[in-house]
């Protein structure tokens, strides 16, 4: 067609001008076609997780200022106390007090049985890949998982009982106790229920009195301290609004309901009289809240 040089000779160039179509990004199909199935995550869904999460936001904020923390007591290292975690570690508390995870084997308690259980938590999605949802057609992991259950219950338990036992022995009350009881004194007087609130301090009265030198000769500082602000004791301070001489002496010689034991045969052992003891009781009996 083109084999001599001709301008005036046609030539004619065929080609193929179709291109293939390839399989990229396909839209899905509108969630409108799944009704009660399926909806668009933004903003429908979104929004719905927003607005619920307003409304508890809000919800925490105003109990936080209705209703403040409470706070605890000063801290006095002088007192006398039985160290005790938190609630949330009163299991692994109670378990490391047990003959095999402790002495000799603390090592084994507390890096051996703990490096294996939580190492197992960490390998467990490796471990176990089964597709089965049932937790009763999964025996392995479901008695594992209630055996821990019932583990931290129970050791729990044993830990917050023992606990409660020793404070009993030592005559000493819990400061969560200590606080219901302040609590439930402050409000049968119409004062905030809340630590948050901090009151007025109550000043000592007559602290130049000679009772003064008595007070801490008695051993009295050792449970309720030497400013009288308490210890392992409750505070002296306005102790006056609650006894009078007649109650204090009672007290003293008796002890009070459990909590605290008789001070008297300790006083004259110390070598007060008691003459000393009577001057105590009418110089406590002032310490009043209002003068």
């Amino acid at each position: 067609m083109a084999h001599k040089d001709s301008s005036k000779e046609k030539i004619v160039f065929v080609g193929d001008s179709r291109v293939r179509r390839g399989n990229g990004f396909i839209a899905p199909p509108d969630y409108s076609a799944y009704p009660g199935k399926s909806e668009a995550f933004i903003p429908n869904f979104l929004l719905k997780e927003w607005m619920v999460g307003v409304v508890v936001l809000v919800g925490i904020l105003v109990l936080t200022i209705s209703e403040p923390a409470p706070l605890g007591f000063p801290a006095n290292p002088g007192a006398t106390v039985i160290p005790v975690p938190d609630w949330y570690f009163l299991f692994l508390y109670q378990y490391l007090k047990l003959p095999y995870a402790s002495g000799d084997y603390i090592v084994l308690g507390t890096m051996g049985v703990t490096g294996v259980a939580f190492g197992s938590l960490l390998l467990a999605p490796f471990l176990d890949t089964g597709r089965e949802r049932r937790f009763y057609r999964r025996p392995i992991a479901s008695s594992l998982m209630f055996l821990s259950l019932i583990s931290i219950i129970y050791l729990t338990n044993s830990a917050w009982t023992e606990y409660k036992h020793e404070m009993a022995a030592t005559g000493q009350v819990p400061e969560h106790v200590q606080r219901e009881e302040k609590a439930a004194e402050n409000r049968a007087k119409g004062l905030p229920t809340s630590s948050a609130v901090q009151a007025k301090e109550v000043a000592i009265i007559d602290k130049e009195d000679p009772a003064m030198a008595v007070y801490q000769k008695a051993g009295c500082v050792a449970c309720h301290a030497a400013d009288m602000k308490g210890a392992a004791g409750p505070s002296l301070r306005g102790i006056g609004d609650k006894h009078d001489k007649a109650g204090i002496l009672t007290i003293i010689k008796e002890g009070y309901n459990n909590k605290m034991p008789p001070m008297y045969d300790t006083a004259i052992n110390a070598g007060l009289t008691d003459k000393d003891i009577d001057q105590l009781a009418e110089w406590l009996a002032k310490q009043k809240t209002e003068q």
